[in-house]
């Protein structure tokens, strides 16, 4: 096996112990398919000089994504202040913000023709206000050169930056997303740079100060969380409002990343999405491939549907 201490990218795991990772599964499908589409795809975001977490976190679903035209746009660089143990993202100092960078969104959304785009971000805890500005700029820009096109945001958890996350919500994308990741036991292994209750604070202000905007989270299984863990993440998301969850099975990026506990079958996440939908959320997604903006676009249009069927059966009962 090579040492992944020859590899620059995750300086910050380099003294973590190498751990073999079993088989991948039959119902673990990584696609791979470069059609004529995933190259204008990558052309597109190459022309724009942007990257994308797709390629950055290795997501597994970016031959099915970009072959439909998709690609979850990754701003603020490629090079993130926090060290997660989970992520593949690589960790370092940042260089500085690209003031242009929001306009190349923009433009290239309207080139592949999205419908509704995804902006995630790596953690920028070297800024004032954690990246908060840049990204309501990116939402601003969007929106005026796509004005029919929905945007979801998952931002990073705007740690001791005060009442910057405002900005992102006063911008009103479609979709305010901010993972939990993992349930809070497992904090300090997968996230140590993290707080749990920061992080549902964080949905919860963001629902209190825009109650019509959706909210949405996302959490990785197979890390050694148990169902009762899960649970009380899903009572603990509910209470802060959140309308839609993901859950999708960790796969361990490279042998110094954070041990894989096991491979879920599908039967598990099924029972994962029953106790979901009976919490009461709009819209629940959990699969084994489930990704955070994997699939958001027809996610969106659920949680629409969700909504306008809730409010429908309110009237009626109010009638």
């Amino acid at each position: 096996m090579k040492d992944f201490s020859d590899k620059p990218r995750h300086p910050e795991k380099a003294r973590r112990p190498l751990t073999e990772t079993p088989r991948k599964p039959g119902w673990i499908r990584v696609s791979r398919a470069e059609t004529p589409e995933y190259g204008a795809t990558r052309r597109i975001l190459k022309d724009n000089a942007l990257s994308t977490v797709c390629e950055e976190a290795a997501c597994p679903n970016r031959g099915e994504c970009w072959s439909h035209r998709h690609a979850t746009m990754m701003i603020m660089g490629e090079t993130c202040t926090r060290g997660c143990s989970f992520c593949n993202v690589a960790t370092g100092k940042p260089d500085a913000l690209d003031a242009f960078e929001p306009g190349r969104v923009a433009q290239a959304v309207a080139k592949l023709g999205l419908r509704h785009v995804v902006i995630t971000s790596v953690d920028r805890d070297d800024l004032d206000d954690g990246g908060a500005a840049h990204f309501a700029q990116t939402i601003r820009a969007v929106r005026h050169q796509n004005p029919d096109t929905t945007i979801e945001v998952l931002v990073p958890d705007f740690l001791h930056k005060g009442t910057a996350w405002t900005e992102v919500v006063d911008a009103a994308p479609d979709v305010f997303n901010h993972n939990l990741e993992c349930v809070p036991r497992l904090y300090p292994s997968v996230r140590p740079g993290a707080r749990y209750y920061q992080s549902l604070r964080l949905l919860d202000d963001a629902k209190r100060r825009n109650p019509q905007g959706f909210t949405k989270s996302g959490l990785m299984v197979g890390l050694g969380e148990t169902f009762e863990e899960l649970r009380q993440v899903m009572d603990d998301m509910r209470v802060a409002g959140v309308d839609f969850i993901t859950v999708g099975q960790y796969l361990q990026p490279t042998a110094r990343h954070h041990k894989l506990d096991r491979y879920l079958p599908p039967d598990e996440f099924r029972r994962i999405e029953e106790m979901a939908r009976s919490k009461g959320f709009l819209a629940v997604s959990a699969t084994p491939m489930t990704r955070s903006s994997f699939h958001a676009g027809d996610d969106f249009a659920r949680l629409q549907a969700a909504r306008r069927a809730q409010s429908q059966m309110k009237d009626t009962a109010n009638g």
